[in-house]
């Protein structure tokens, strides 16, 4: 596991445990990906009811609140497939 994805790993296990129904998943561009559930967060590359999309860059803007989520959707930087009520659940832990 790279030290990016494991340093996601660290700060999102907390935010989503019991916070998120199903699964999410947060692919980092050219480093990797986590996944999120109702029991935390881990590297994996597995199906998820959401797939967020952005460079390590646009992630770490988002996670510090310089960054709003919706906002990076809208302008492109940030990748959304699935569904839009979980991607909106899943920025709120990203941001919470």
């Amino acid at each position: 596991m790279s030290e990016i994805i494991q340093a996601y790993v660290s700060r999102l296990d907390p935010k989503a445990r019991g916070a998120i129904r199903g699964t999410a998943k947060l692919v980092v561009t050219g480093e990797g990906s986590v996944m999120l559930d109702e029991t935390g967060a881990r590297e994996g590359d597995d199906a998820a009811d959401v797939v967020l999309m952005a460079s390590d860059a646009v992630f770490r803007a988002i996670l510090s609140g310089e960054q709003n989520p919706v906002m990076a959707y809208m302008s492109g930087k940030l990748k959304v497939e699935g569904n839009a009520q979980r991607a909106l659940k899943v920025s709120g832990i990203l941001t919470g």
